[in-house]
């Protein structure tokens, strides 16, 4: 069973895809109880006929008991200006939440997506004390799915030429685009790119949000299908190799913060990976922890 805290647009969309693909039983938790209610009945339609899921509404957190994954999607508002918005009252509501998990079904995996991700993710693993490798914030995956769109974009190709695009460290300003790894049909991206298309393609992705924002509003589908891809690689037991924020000891050099570093997920949760980083990208990983911890002391 798989559980998802908050039936705003992306638990909503999250919820559809598991049902449409029958990946797992669903229960959607909201605070307003008749919206996780009219959530359940429209995806509930959506489940395929030959192996259909149940679709749950409720506002009763004692119901997602003994669910293998917890998604926590809710948030206070839609931020508009940067993702740090409503910071106090977002880390507020994952300690609130954090209790709830631990009271109800302390041995889930939990999948975070509320943000900021990363400082989220970290105050879950403080407030819960349970093992790092349960708990995994996403994010750095999404990014990394807009740097292949926007390299793709830059250079003329289709998104299929662009593979090894990741992205590391915050989901924010302070986001390493990991250059050195990427590849247009097997090949470097360096070669084919000019230090000003280095600087573009930075820029248009740490603020593709605010593209989406201008053009249609919050990101919904992108995040909803890479979580998805979370929750199928813990269900299905299946690897799936991606960046994801976890709490880092040691790793990498960084200890005692979330951010997105190469991982490795299945049904034991998520394990980091170390891989070798050039040295200009593993400084600016460490300035990204650096202002993850930052925010973290400001929450």
């Amino acid at each position: 069973m798989i559980s998802i805290i908050g039936s705003g647009k992306v638990g909503s969309a999250i919820a559809f895809l598991i049902a449409a693909t029958s990946l797992d039983d669903i229960v959607l938790v909201n605070r307003t109880k008749e919206k996780a209610l009219g959530q359940a009945l429209d995806i509930s339609n959506a489940a395929s006929w030959e192996n259909p899921v149940s679709v749950v509404g409720t506002d009763d957190f004692s119901m997602i008991k003994n669910s293998d994954v917890i998604v926590i999607s809710a948030s206070v508002a839609v931020y508009e200006k940067d993702r740090l918005e409503f910071l106090s009252q977002h880390v507020q509501l994952i300690k609130d939440i954090a209790k709830k998990v631990v009271k109800y079904s302390p041995h889930s995996k939990i999948v975070l997506v509320t943000n900021p991700a990363d400082v989220l993710t970290y105050v879950f693993n403080k407030e819960t004390n349970l093992s790092r490798n349960n708990i995994i914030g996403v994010a750095s995956s999404l990014d990394s799915s807009r740097f292949r769109y926007v390299l793709a974009n830059e250079l003329g190709v289709k998104t299929k030429n662009i593979t090894n695009a990741m992205v590391l460290g915050e989901h924010g300003d302070s986001m390493v685009l990991l250059f050195s790894l990427a590849k247009i049909d097997g090949k470097p991206v360096l070669n084919s790119l000019s230090t000003p298309q280095i600087d573009k393609i930075t820029n248009d992705v740490r603020y593709y949000w605010k593209s989406l924002r201008r053009l249609k509003g919050p990101s919904v589908f992108g995040i909803a299908k890479n979580t998805t891809d979370v929750l199928r690689a813990i269900i299905n037991d299946k690897d799936l190799a991606m960046p994801a924020s976890v709490l880092l000891n040691g790793e990498y050099g960084i200890s005692d913060v979330c951010l997105g570093v190469p991982a490795k997920i299945d049904k034991d949760g998520v394990s980091i990976v170390e891989i070798k980083l050039a040295n200009s990208e593993l400084k600016s990983l460490h300035d990204s922890a650096a202002i993850i911890k930052n925010y973290i002391l400001q929450a």
